[in-house]
């Protein structure tokens, strides 16, 4: 955050109305500051509860040849598929087969594998139960799980954020204001960054592990937002 140009008039921000169809005049307005401009950048994050975990899993079979491994496959599929809905997965998708070659090796002889993957959600609740029961099955391999927040609250989320990194900036601007002695202040810009998601991702190891997976351990789905500001100062 940096005071920029004091004392004189400076162009900020041209904004053009955008136009989807010919004939329309485009319009541009050009905000000034005549002061001293300072540029603050303010963050917020917050941390949310976990309401459902999300996982995908890669499951693989092998055979010497293409019908026999996609044959293999779809077995472990039906496993893999009454796993999940014990647990009472939600939105399980599964992709499409694909197959691939191994030429023989040494002590090896060639063969066809055939995979595909699986993905859902499911209440954090179930985690060891998906660990123990569902990662266990042949030709499973677990990928991390992300927790995630109830999107239904995404709205008032952001708008807490907003103010809160908004609020950030704006003390930022006032101790520089005041250092070099100003005390008056306008917003003149806002850029938003965004709101950045982090979910935090856990691997999902070994069915025998002990003590149990804890889905409380996991950190929580974190929000994150930051924005650019500029003020002009008097």
């Amino acid at each position: 955050m940096r005071p920029i140009c004091p004392r004189s008039v400076v162009p900020l921000l041209g904004l053009t109305a955008l136009a989807s169809w010919p004939g329309t005049a485009v319009a541009q307005v050009q905000l000034r500051c005549e002061g001293t401009l300072l540029e603050a950048r303010g963050s917020a994050e917050q941390e949310r509860p976990t309401r459902r975990l999300a996982f995908s899993l890669a499951l693989e079979a092998e055979a010497a040849t293409a019908d026999g491994a996609l044959q293999s496959l779809q077995e472990r599929l039906a496993a893999v598929r009454t796993a999940l809905q014990g647990q009472q997965v939600e939105e399980l998708r599964v992709t499409s087969p694909s197959t691939w070659k191994r030429e023989a090796e040494r002590n090896r002889p060639a063969a066809v594998t055939a995979s595909l993957q699986v993905s859902g959600r499911l209440v954090p609740q179930r985690l060891q139960a998906l660990i123990r029961e569902v990662g266990a099955l042949s030709g499973v391999r677990l990928a991390p799980v992300a927790t995630e927040a109830d999107r239904g609250l995404d709205g008032a989320v952001r708008r807490q954020l907003l103010r809160a990194a908004y609020q950030d900036a704006l003390e930022q601007a006032r101790e520089v204001a005041a250092a070099v002695g100003l005390s008056r202040l306008a917003p003149l810009e806002v850029q938003v960054d965004g709101n950045d998601l982090r979910p935090m991702m856990m691997r999902a190891a070994a069915a025998e592990a002990a003590p149990p997976f804890d889905p409380a351990e996991l950190a929580q789905p974190k929000d994150r937002l930051g924005l650019l500001v500029r003020f002009c100062a008097r």
